[in-house]
């Protein structure tokens, strides 16, 4: 019999608990799951500011502490390319095989639509608390950000001390004169 196999891709900066659960909620539905990590060229800026591979260090070690099955899940990251029309091509190109795409995104599921792809809808688990924009807002603010992602987030984020690259990020350029 063959594997049924989805595709979820999404900035993740940073990852956090509502990613964990939509992965978990796939792994339910599919055999594997390819994560795309993307916005993967992106990093160093206040929207992004996490490297793909500090992105993909923060999924891998979220799903080993969750105790997901390493052979169920790829981990790719994917740069953006500004070219619609072909996006869909694009992601084939750096993924295995898969059947399933999950979305949210109106464009996204436009186009893997078009190319003949189903395409589901995720669930969003407490999306006003659990988003990426939330948990960087709650950083900037000196809140309780950690309820909000798995340890593994923590500790990527305390190694590479992000919380003082996310406000250094937020601080406006002074001038000279």
């Amino acid at each position: 019999m063959q594997k049924v196999r989805g595709i979820l891709i999404g900035r993740m900066q940073p990852v956090h608990n509502g990613h964990m659960q939509v992965i978990n909620k796939i792994l339910h539905e599919v055999d594997e799951i390819i994560i795309g990590i993307g916005s993967a060229q992106l990093s160093h800026e206040l929207k992004d500011p996490f490297t793909a591979g500090e992105r993909v260090v923060m999924i891998s070690q979220a799903l080993a502490d969750a105790n997901v099955d390493p052979s169920r899940y790829y981990i790719i990251p994917m740069q953006d390319i500004n070219f619609n029309a072909i996006w869909a091509s694009h992601v084939k190109m750096l993924t295995p095989p898969f059947s399933v795409v999950y979305s949210g995104n109106p464009l996204v599921k436009q186009l893997f639509t078009e190319e003949g792809f189903e395409v589901r809808q995720p669930p969003l688990y407490d999306r006003l608390r659990l988003s990426g924009t939330e948990v960087r807002r709650r950083i900037l603010n000196d809140e309780d950000w950690k309820e909000l992602v798995p340890k593994a987030t923590v500790d990527v984020i305390n190694e590479i001390n992000g919380l003082e690259r996310i406000k250094n990020l937020s601080k406006k350029e002074v001038s000279d004169i």
